[in-house]
Formats: structure tokens, C-alpha cells, sequence
């Protein structure tokens, strides 16, 4: 058999890729919603814990000037919330779970294949609890070591702001959402938090005292 005159090789470049443009190409086919579960029960938490405390010791330094009395609310209103956002986490995500379980038995899926993107109400119970601790240590320490009244309600408004504003940037970040936005938002909402328990205790406390 003749061998044909036409026969040719054509060389064919290795495809190199670019660290960075994989890099980027991870980043951006990455699925921010895996970390709703657990994000959203963390920075509630937080936020709740921070501002329920906040507003709390805001509202009894509205009418008592000791410091104790402020210091006391606010670690009634830590131990009581962290108890009440644990518990009712895992209600509410139980009761998920037991939602999606049912529809994955009546549409025939295989339960152990799918276990992983089930919602974990123990997760979510410790989180909210964990994070609901943190925030609300926030405005006790600030006022723990200060006498003169004015100047507690100053610091602890002052460190509860800044506490806000890392508590949004941290959720931004984690959630792949624009920083300026989400740390204006939960500045703005804890300021007026504390402000509207400030006046209406005030008002309340004058008329009443």
C-alpha cells in the first residue's frame, strides 16, 4: 500500500492556564447560598445579642444612674436571650428538617445521599446561642469599669457602634454582598434601637418615678 505524499503533522500548543484566572473562575462559581444555614443563625445572633443588651442597659441607665443596675439588666438580658435564640433556632430549623425529610420520602430520594444539605437545628441552636453571647459581652464590658454615668451611656453607645459595623463587614464578607450597604444597614437599625428604648424609658420613667 502506497503511503500518502499529503500526510502532515500539525503541532498543537499546550494549554496553559492562568493561576489567576482559575482563581477567579473558583471564586466567582462559588456558592455563597452553602452558607446561609449557619450565617444567617450567626450574625442574627449577634446582632440580637448586641443590640437586645444595648437598648436593654440603655433603657434602665434612662432612669438609674447606678452602675450596677445597668451591668445586672444587661446580664439578665444575655442569659435569658442566649436561652430564648437557642431554643427557638432549633424549633424552627427542626421543623425545617422535618419538612424537607417528608418531602424527600414522598418524591422517593435517597435519604443518606442527601443528608449533608439537610439543615442541622443543633448547628443552628449553638450558633444563635454562641453569637448571641458574644454580641451582648460587647456593651457589658463597656460600661463594667466606667462610674460616671454620662460617660458609660457614651462608651457603651460608642463600642456598640463600632461592634455593629464589624458585625456587618463580617457578614458581607462571608456572604459576597456589598460592605457599605450591609454595614449601614445594621448600624443605622441598632442606633435606632437603642435610641426609641432610651426615650420611651425615659419618658415612661419620668412620669412614672
Amino acid at each position: 500500500m502506497a503511503t500518502n505524499q499529503y500526510d502532515f503533522s500539525v503541532p498543537i500548543p499546550e494549554h496553559k492556564s492562568d493561576p489567576k484566572q482559575c482563581q477567579v473562575s473558583k471564586e466567582e462559581d462559588f456558592d455563597y447560598s452553602q452558607r446561609g444555614q449557619w450565617l444567617r443563625a450567626a450574625i442574627l445572633g449577634a446582632n440580637d445579642g448586641l443590640i437586645t443588651v444595648a437598648s436593654l442597659m440603655m433603657g434602665v441607665g434612662a432612669v438609674k444612674h447606678d452602675s450596677k443596675a445597668m451591668i445586672l439588666s444587661g446580664f439578665a438580658g444575655l442569659v435569658a436571650g442566649a436561652c430564648s435564640m437557642a431554643i427557638g433556632e432549633f424549633v424552627s430549623v427542626y421543623s425545617q428538617l422535618d419538612v424537607e425529610v417528608a418531602q424527600m420520602k414522598r418524591d422517593g430520594n435517597n435519604q443518606e445521599k442527601e443528608k449533608e444539605q439537610l439543615p442541622n437545628p443543633m448547628q443552628a441552636a449553638v450558633a444563635s446561642a454562641l453569637a448571641f453571647t458574644l454580641g451582648a459581652i460587647v456593651p457589658l464590658l463597656a460600661s463594667s469599669f466606667i462610674e460616671d454615668h454620662k460617660l458609660r451611656l457614651g462608651v457603651v453607645v460608642a463600642a456598640v457602634s463600632l461592634a455593629l459595623v464589624a458585625f456587618g463587614w463580617a457578614g458581607s464578607i462571608l456572604g459576597g454582598t456589598p460592605v457599605a450597604k450591609s454595614c449601614f444597614r445594621v448600624l443605622v437599625g441598632g442606633l435606632m434601637a437603642m435610641a426609641i428604648t432610651f426615650g420611651l424609658t425615659k419618658l415612661i420613667g419620668s412620669s412614672v418615678i
